[in-house]
């Protein structure tokens, strides 16, 4: 996979439908690929990391997770979400931001399009 890859739980149906819902408002979307069918040891990952939140690899191999994936995915996807991407990405927007993400992260099997694999393991 070349260019930057958000690697998502292809388990979860709320992150697969979070996913598919902004590739298609996306004008420059990079490569998305659930982690259980992504090389993980290629992108620099392990499937305990990718459990406990999405990830981002950059074109430059760098990771983040969580909230800081999300906007650095934000970013990459082009049009106006470069700068909600870019603001989230502020000190002290990205501590709330994280905050956002571990709670939703925690209790994505009670929102829509979840799945019983969604509220596995206790993921955050």
């Amino acid at each position: 996979m070349a260019g930057p890859v958000l690697v998502y739980d292809g388990d979860c149906g709320f992150c697969t439908a979070t996913v598919r819902w902004w590739e298609r408002r996306s004008r420059t979307a990079p490569t998305v690929v659930a982690w259980q069918m992504a090389d993980l040891e290629r992108l620099g990952l392990d499937a305990e990391r990718c459990q406990e939140s999405v990830q981002w690899v950059g074109a430059d191999g760098d990771v983040s997770e969580g909230a800081d994936a999300v906007a650095a995915a934000l970013v990459a996807g082009g049009g106006f979400w470069v700068p909600i991407g870019r603001i989230m990405a502020w000190p002290g927007i990205i501590h709330l931001a994280r905050f956002v993400y571990r709670l939703v992260a925690r209790n994505r099997h009670r929102l829509p399009g979840a799945t019983g694999s969604c509220a596995l393991g206790g993921r955050t």
